[in-house]
């Protein structure tokens, strides 16, 4: 295995795009800057992290619900939540080029794409949020913001949920979906870009329980990780300072990644007090109080916040899998995924694809295993060139029918980390 301070950001992006997982948004015009198309794996691997997610946060928890809100929402929405205000990076124009880079990224006594030095002047707080027109008129009426986050759907939909399902506190509200933000440097492949996927869980909570929760997400969300296939010697708990801390939080941890463009954050938890809910009652007018089933006098609820950048995780996962060996003399690249997570469970292989009765005892193994599995059917090259395939997609297993199916019922089974084979019987491995 390879040591992975030494996984470059090259050798991720070179096995995205030769494999099918991730591709440049745009690729035939020239591309998009911040924008990524997710290929036939890459749209399977991040489906089975978040159904993952979803699984482990909502199906098997009594305690959670879920909501898919609109991505367009009233700009009051971003208004009380303090977007509009807040929302911001620190913007700096090279006087010589004209590049426009975040101020807090890079050195600013040289520019960083033509190499001016003093070339900077003051900076400017840039509003990352991406404004658009809803309706035929273009007006200040008809400006609304694309949402930079899902936890505003969550929270403007709380009291429906309260008045609907009237669940027990502590509860949480679940969305998983796309956000956008203007990015005045999209970056290192898709860990900063423009569009992206987030998976966010407001828990509502009595303010006295808020410690004990905290410290209780703290070890769900390490087991998630876990499972999700994630190294956990490279996850790292920073405790935000009280001093930088965000507007609406009381306590911060920011889960760090050891990524190959260095440590970076991977995944959030905040307890944002009561910030939010109390905002949209300001806002709106609308009470946004929880009535306890005992009687006990009403309250608004506080919220312990978990948020998961989605394409992060898929490029966490990528990275700790990632892997190296030599097998015969040559260098063996594989990705280790979980098998819960893995593209592609199963590759069947005919050993030989011109042999007619091989061939549709492979179809046979191959269609019986994809009735509960994800199976890939791969007859193209050699067995050793297939199984190279198979390695660098993360396959767990490759199934190879041969002569000996014919005669006794048996296939080969090659396990991708340890490249083992054993002879297996076709009933067992269904």
């Amino acid at each position: 295995m390879a040591d992975k301070d030494k996984v470059s950001l090259e050798d991720i992006v070179s096995l995205c795009k030769r494999r099918g997982f991730i591709f440049q948004g745009s690729e035939v015009y020239g591309g998009l800057a911040g924008t990524w198309d997710y290929g036939p794996l890459g749209v399977t691997l991040k489906k089975n992290l978040m159904n993952l997610w979803w699984k482990t946060f909502v199906e098997d928890r009594d305690d959670m619900v879920g909501v898919d809100a609109a991505i367009l929402m009233n700009p009051k929405t971003w208004q009380a939540s303090g977007h509009v205000d807040t929302f911001t990076d620190p913007l700096v124009e090279c006087s010589n080029c004209k590049g426009r880079f975040r101020e807090d990224k890079i050195d600013t006594s040289k520019c960083p794409a033509c190499g001016e030095k003093d070339s900077f002047g003051e900076a400017r707080q840039f509003n990352l949020m991406f404004e658009t027109i809803a309706g035929p008129v273009a007006d200040d009426d008809s400006k609304v913001y694309i949402r930079p986050e899902t936890a505003q759907g969550i929270f403007t939909n709380f009291k429906n949920v309260v008045d609907t399902l009237y669940p027990e506190v502590p509860f949480g509200i679940a969305q998983a979906g796309k956000a956008f933000r203007n990015e005045i440097s999209p970056r290192d492949f898709v860990f900063r870009s423009r569009e992206f996927e987030q998976m966010e869980i407001e828990y509502f909570i009595n303010e006295s329980d808020w410690e004990r929760l905290f410290e209780q997400w703290r070890a769900d969300i390490k087991a998630f990780l876990a499972e999700a296939g994630v190294n956990a010697e490279q996850v790292h708990e920073l405790e935000v300072p009280a001093d930088d801390l965000a507007h609406y939080s009381k306590r911060t941890i920011d889960y760090e990644f050891e990524y190959p463009h260095g440590k970076d954050e991977l995944l959030g938890l905040a307890y944002r007090t009561d910030f939010d809910l109390g905002n949209i009652q300001r806002a709106s007018g609308k009470k946004m109080e929880y009535r306890p089933k005992d009687g006990s006098p009403a309250f608004v609820p506080h919220v312990i916040e978990p948020s998961f950048g989605v394409e992060r995780l898929v490029m966490a996962v990528l990275c700790s899998a990632y892997s190296e060996d030599e097998q015969n003399g040559e260098k063996r690249v594989y990705l280790k995924l979980p098998e819960n997570i893995a593209p592609v469970k199963y590759c069947v292989s005919p050993l030989l694809k011109n042999k007619t009765e091989l061939v549709e005892k492979a179809r046979e193994v191959y269609t019986k295993l994809r009735e509960n599995n994800s199976v890939m059917w791969d007859d193209n090259g050699n067995i050793g060139k297939r199984y190279r395939r198979q390695d660098e997609i993360g396959t767990p297993y490759c199934v190879v029918i041969d002569f000996d199916t014919l005669e006794d019922g048996t296939v080969t089974v090659r396990d991708r980390d340890t490249t083992e084979q054993k002879r297996v019987k076709i009933e067992d491995l269904i």
